[in-house]
């Protein structure tokens, strides 16, 4: 694929294949090419723990009993942009097939956040906590190199912001230190090619509702 082929073509999964696992060296070289992200001072900020095999299904399996005993807390969007999350449940729930008023449905759904949509490679991003903004942003260029790495090499992926609301479960079951801040999940595998959410090609803005282009 050509660069602009990839870009196209990575998207958020939202279920896995869990029994095709992700070869060692794939994963290897996406990583080797994320490191080359920009980074401030070259810091390097980001930090990485991945997890698979009985790791991987613990950590799904303590995060989905910390989400039962207690709900998660709201994602921080302030009301401003909360309708745009309203609207991306709208698609996703749709294609699933999940009515609006389908409370049950929808909590199945969201409960599958916290077992990586079934992926066989789990991550959770890390930063130090003495870091700050510009080094947050070197974090996520390093993410979005991997991201782009994994799918120029025929792999899924999508970022998770929801694993993040429960940092103390995934410090314990991945030994995370304190120091860490834990900023987001990442699942990695081949996505269901059968979960109907998996082909949704979610919109974007266009360039001028985000881009202000100056000249005197």
């Amino acid at each position: 694929m050509d660069f602009d082929d990839v870009v196209l073509r990575r998207h958020s999964s939202r279920m896995f294949l869990p029994d095709k696992p992700v070869p060692q060296e794939l994963l290897q070289e996406a990583l080797i090419l994320a490191m080359r992200a920009p980074s401030n001072s070259n810091v390097q900020p980001w930090r990485v723990f991945l997890a698979s095999g009985a790791r991987r299904v613990r950590l799904g399996a303590a995060l989905a009993k910390q989400v039962r005993t207690t709900p998660p807390p709201n994602l921080g969007l302030p009301d401003s942009h909360s309708h745009l999350r309203r609207e991306l449940g709208a698609l996703l729930y749709g294609a699933m097939g999940v009515a609006r008023d389908d409370s049950e449905g929808r909590w199945t759904a969201q409960l599958r956040n916290w077992d990586f949509f079934h992926a066989p490679v789990a991550g959770i991003v890390c930063m130090h906590r003495d870091l700050g903004l510009p080094d947050a942003i070197g974090v996520g260029m390093f993410l979005q190199t991997l991201l782009l790495a994994l799918t120029e090499r025929g792999l899924d992926s999508c970022v998770q912001v929801s694993t993040a609301l429960y940092p103390d479960v995934v410090r314990e079951q991945l030994d995370i230190p304190d120091e860490l801040t834990v900023l987001c999940g990442i699942c990695i595998g081949y996505a269901d090619p059968a979960f109907p959410a998996n082909s949704i090609n979610t919109p974007r803005n266009p360039v001028t509702a985000n881009v202000v282009f100056l000249e005197d």
